[in-house]
């Protein structure tokens, strides 16, 4: 099953400051999240990424999971060479009902992490093996963009975005679910919108589903 953890505002550890752990990081920018690494060293992408404040580092040499409840993570990721201590960490973790992953055994770990085709932060399709084959899922996840930025145009981007604005404010003047559903679907058929969206004229679309709403009956 693939699902998507809300990490909002969430403590999530690092462990590591290679590239396998830099491409982590890079994966959890956009969650609104805190992030702490925590190594004896780090790589000079993640010392900007700290010079910057948009994350935390913590120089400490990692020989088991002893530290992790210090933190109160959410979430845990070890990224280090040594098998042995990520499996502490994932132990240690485990023990202690936090969520936790180890690139090196994705079998032990608590998810997996997919190939990800990201379209501005708003869709995301994912290409999952299962931890089988990590290096199947980059090549299909490749082969499958080029389809994906054919089929997903800006167009679809900004009616999602005016949905999520029109969602918003039928749930404060729309009794019932099924009438709120109606509502968002007149929306995305309304050619008058698709025409405004067409034209890049965001302002005037929202205008215009704000109108449908105040005349929904």
């Amino acid at each position: 099953m693939i699902v998507n953890l809300n990490l909002q505002d969430k403590t999530i550890i690092v462990i590591g400051g290679g590239n396998e752990a830099q491409k982590r990081i890079n994966s959890l920018l956009k969650q609104n999240c805190e992030i702490i690494v925590i190594s004896d060293s780090i790589n000079s992408d993640i010392k900007k990424l700290v010079k910057a404040k948009k994350i935390k580092f913590k120089k400490q040499k990692i020989q088991d999971g002893k530290f992790i409840l210090k933190f109160k993570p959410y979430m845990i990721i070890t990224t280090t060479n040594n098998k042995a201590i990520n499996q502490k960490i994932i132990s240690s973790a485990k023990r202690n009902k936090i969520i936790a992953y180890s690139s090196d055994s994705p079998d032990e770990s608590d998810f997996s992490n997919p190939a990800i085709i990201d379209f501005e932060n708003i869709i995301q399709i994912a290409i999952f093996t299962g931890g089988r084959s990590p290096a199947m899922s980059k090549k299909i996840k490749t082969n499958a963009e080029k389809i994906f930025k054919k089929i997903i145009t800006k167009e679809d981007i900004a009616q999602i975005k005016i949905q999520k604005i029109a969602r918003k404010l039928a749930k404060e003047t729309i009794p019932t679910q099924t009438q709120r559903r109606e509502y968002l679907h007149s929306i995305m058929v309304d050619n008058e919108i698709d025409q405004l969206i067409k034209d890049g004229q965001m302002k005037k679309a929202e205008k215009r589903a704000s109108i449908i709403l105040r005349n929904w009956k």
